[in-house]
């Protein structure tokens, strides 16, 4: 079983709100090209996330299915990716000081990815979780704190266009 570990510098919770968006799942998730839709019940055990892996035109799309829902604790997902195969994936969530650390887990369950030599195995699903990772941090710690502008806003600004829908550019 594959493990990584990250350093959030948010509180658990946000970490879970963002898990809990269902939408923001190809945003965080190496991998996972587009969301097709999201149960309504979605992030409840046996809830499923219906994305798509891949790159066009070379897309499959598949379901992941929630099987444990903890928050701001423990989520269990079951990650549907044919004709590879499925895994199960933990994601273990503590606080550390301001902060929190997050644990991600992943094993092959079922397909011909359950072939693979495991030090093979635990190295490539390491390499794409750490990755992984980033990205929810990236979303966590922008969720957490109210950015400055960015340079593109910074620029439009300058320039006088307009920084916000329906804003009118000034004569």
């Amino acid at each position: 079983m594959s493990t990584t570990v990250r350093a959030i510098q948010c509180p658990p919770q946000t970490v879970f709100d963002v898990l809990a968006d269902g939408w923001l799942y190809p945003c965080w998730v190496v991998g996972a090209s587009r969301m097709r839709d999201v149960d309504e019940a979605w992030p409840q055990p046996g809830s499923q996330l219906h994305h798509s892996v891949g790159t066009w035109p070379f897309v499959l799309d598949d379901q992941t299915r929630c099987e444990e829902w903890n928050p701001p604790h423990r989520a269990v997902l079951r990650a549907k990716g044919w004709p590879i195969g499925e895994a199960r994936v933990v994601i273990d969530v503590r606080p550390r000081g301001d902060g929190c650390v997050v644990r991600m887990q992943e094993d092959a369950v079922a397909g011909p990815a359950t072939l693979v030599p495991r030090p093979v195995a635990d190295i490539m699903l390491h390499l794409r979780n750490r990755e992984t990772l980033l990205r929810l941090a990236y979303i966590a710690e922008g969720h957490e704190s109210r950015p400055e502008p960015s340079t593109a806003e910074r620029e439009r600004a300058e320039d006088g266009e307009p920084t916000e829908p329906g804003e009118e550019i000034a004569s």
